[in-house]
């Protein structure tokens, strides 16, 4: 009869591999014994596994090399020229039919001498005030429909307006103005005119 009839079991590679793991571990084991105490440090250091020390590179700043500076001849040094007096601008048509002023003046915002181009609309109004330098209030009467009563109302407006000194413009007075730049936040006409 065969063994496994009688009950026997027969024995499987994991069993044997069993017994035999331990044998073989105490062999090793006999083997690796050091005989001097100090032969057992070294080997245990030896065994135990050392930390990982982690190195941090820093990052390397990029290298910029110098720029190269090209030669430049020195500057002549010129004798100094004095700065000409700026000659008013003689009297010019501004493209508008209007009398030219009978006299001169040095004022950059004056149409006629100075260097203001004019453009726009052209407004007639009275002197309201002139107690500021070298501007003027000049107050305009005009008629509005109103649509609904179908009337006529009376409505002023109110311009500052720059006032060359050569037109010598005075509080009463009639006159005309005309659009230009702005020349302060609130003055946007200059006198072109001064009626009679």
């Amino acid at each position: 009869m065969s063994k496994r009839a009688e009950g026997e079991r027969l024995p499987t590679t994991k069993t044997v591999e069993k017994k035999d793991a331990p044998e073989v571990k105490k062999e090793q084991s006999k083997e690796q014994k050091p005989k001097k105490p100090e032969q057992a440090k070294e080997q245990k250091a030896a065994e135990k596994p050392q930390p990982v020390k982690a190195v941090v590179k820093k990052p390397e700043a990029p290298k910029v090399q110098a720029p190269v500076q090209a030669r430049v001849a020195a500057p002549v040094k010129r004798p100094a020229v004095p700065a000409m007096p700026k000659a008013p601008r003689p009297d010019i048509d501004i493209g508008i039919d209007v009398e030219l002023p009978t006299k001169t003046c040095k004022d950059q915002f004056c149409p006629f001498h100075g260097t203001l181009p004019v453009r726009g609309q052209i407004i007639e109004g009275v002197v309201v005030s002139d107690k500021m330098q070298r501007s003027v209030v000049v107050k305009r009467e005009y008629m509005r429909l109103d649509r609904k009563y179908e009337r006529l109302e009376k409505r002023t407006g109110k311009y500052l307006a720059h006032s060359p000194p050569c037109l010598e413009v005075k509080e009463g007075d009639k006159v005309r103005i005309m659009e230009c730049r702005p020349l302060s936040k609130t003055i946007s006409f200059v006198v072109i005119e001064k009626r009679v």
